[in-house]
């Protein structure tokens, strides 16, 4: 297998940046028998940039994925708790329609797919991926790298697995969480929410069937590292944007 390269470019414009360290790797990028083409950013939040994808790297993205491919391009998403509609509105991804003549996907309304992960006390769970994601046969990821309290950190696989499980309460305005939870979680002090007693309630009561597949996935700090791998191979990105 040919061994993948890395590009790591720094200057003043994001969107240059990323653009530039796209095309000292172009020999590794191949669209000519695409179907469709995938860019998923990241939404955890769908109100506070600074933990979310910039459209101006998505545009980048689109700007080196357009030279070379006129195909179908999706930006698709999962909010991790809100409508991710809100999100493509609030961060101005709306125009990318017009502009690059992509269609924007909100993944926890999409057709689901059961895969098996396990619970804490490792007995089979089912939880559901995005169609979208899983039948893409090019997948790009694009998000800045981030803290995580369980898994140390988010970068390309997290992004794609964790985005492509679907919500479906997400897809309603007041989201995915309940409001209580909501409220408990800005009171209690960070130590609580970093703990496995958070992680066990997260799995099994937000998770919980006809709930989110994103929240069932947290079974505990190795059970989640072990649903991230099993999960990975069916969501994988052929390429990774961290900006």
């Amino acid at each position: 297998m040919e061994r993948a390269k890395v590009a790591l470019v720094r200057g003043p414009s994001r969107r240059g940046n990323i653009v530039a360290a796209l095309e000292s790797i172009a020999d590794q990028v191949k669209l000519d028998a695409v179907r469709y083409v995938l860019v998923k950013p990241n939404f955890v939040s769908v109100n506070r940039q600074l933990a979310a994808t910039h459209v101006d790297a998505v545009r980048a993205v689109l700007d080196f994925v357009r030279a070379r491919y006129d195909g179908p391009i999706v930006v698709a998403e999962g909010a991790a708790m809100s409508p991710t509609w809100e999100g493509f509105r609030n961060y101005g991804y709306e125009p990318l329609v017009e502009e690059y003549g992509v269609e924007l996907v909100d993944l926890n309304a999409d057709d689901a797919l059961p895969v098996q992960v396990y619970n804490r006390r490792l007995r089979p769970l089912t939880v559901y991926l995005a169609r979208t994601v899983v039948e893409a046969d090019y997948r790009i990821s694009v998000g800045p790298p981030k803290t995580h309290d369980t898994v140390i950190v988010t970068l390309s696989i997290k992004n794609m697995v964790m985005g492509a499980l679907v919500n479906p309460q997400a897809t309603r305005r007041s989201g995915g969480t309940p409001r209580l939870v909501q409220r408990l979680a800005g009171l209690a002090p960070r130590w609580m929410w970093r703990s496995n007693l958070a992680e066990w309630g997260k799995g099994t009561f937000l998770g919980r069937s006809g709930r989110s597949s994103k929240m069932a996935m947290h079974q505990g700090f190795p059970v989640i590292n072990l649903n991230l791998a099993l999960v990975a191979p069916r969501v994988w990105p052929h390429l990774a944007v961290i900006d």
